[in-house]
């Protein structure tokens, strides 16, 4: 639901359960002209893979928690995730416009899993929001950015084009579709690519919204089209000057990964 406000429109009234099933990846423009890019991983317990895998690939991680309710076990797992990947954390508590709210209550939980908030004398950067009215959520965008500049992230983009995939389906009019976040360099149109044990040429690329786009610089995510078959999620995507070393690369790796199933089968 933070999300959705951010992004103006209404996504979570699409998933089954009004839980969201897979890793979006959205670009969020800001009224200072800055972007954010969030990668929407879900909150509950059965996707634990994609919460770590998510942790990797993230610059930092925020932590919503619900005002009304308390520290779940998912919530500890994904602290323990952010805290494996050695990512920043800016924890969000969410649902304050509820009577029932006490973030109080939330801050002891989190102090119980050695986080420390900046109002109880921690590092940890925390925002009291509501997604429903809006409240909040200007601030924590602006403590997203503070973190940012004092991180210091900043990518390359002249040079080849780097990134890891988020999600990947077979689409019926587009055949296998994969959302990259691109970690560095700019992706353009065209591009050789090597991607697991596949390589192949970026046919077209879409952004969120399914418009076509050009290029990708860093920390864009895009929807790419050109692959052979669906890669898998969390891969990383290279591309390549030549072609001929991207197909030596991605003819070894298969052959690799015949021999291993081969070998799991005999077994």
């Amino acid at each position: 639901s933070l999300l959705d406000y951010l992004r103006e429109e209404n996504v979570v009234a699409g998933e089954s359960g009004g839980i969201t099933q897979h890793v979006g990846a959205y670009e969020v423009s800001l009224e200072s002209g800055k972007k954010i890019t969030f990668l929407d991983t879900p909150g509950h317990q059965a996707f634990t893979a994609m919460r770590a895998r998510g942790a990797n690939i993230t610059d930092i991680v925020i932590i919503v928690i619900a005002a009304d309710d308390d520290v779940k076990p998912q919530t500890v797992e994904a602290i323990d995730h952010a805290k494996a990947a050695t990512v920043p954390i800016i924890i969000a508590i969410n649902k304050i416009d509820r009577p029932e709210a006490n973030p109080d209550k939330v801050k002891k939980s989190l102090s119980e899993q050695s986080i420390l908030v900046e109002d109880w004398g921690g590092k940890i950067q925390c925002s009291l929001i509501s997604a429903k009215t809006g409240e909040g959520v200007n601030e924590l965008l602006d403590k997203i950015l503070l973190e940012a500049e004092m991180l210091n992230l900043k990518a390359n983009k002249e040079t080849v084009a780097f990134g890891t995939i988020v999600e990947s389906k077979l689409d019926k009019g587009l055949g296998p579709i994969a959302t990259i976040l691109i970690q560095k360099g700019t992706l353009n149109i065209g591009d050789i690519f090597l991607c697991g044990s596949q390589s192949g040429k970026v046919r077209g690329m879409l952004n969120e919204r399914g418009n076509k786009v050009e290029n990708a610089y860093p920390s864009d995510p895009v929807q790419i089209l050109g692959f052979g078959s669906v890669p898998k999620a969390g891969e990383t995507f290279k591309v390549f000057l030549d072609e001929r070393e991207a197909k030596k690369i991605a003819t070894e790796r298969s052959i690799l990964e015949r021999e291993a199933s081969q070998r799991r089968h005999r077994k």
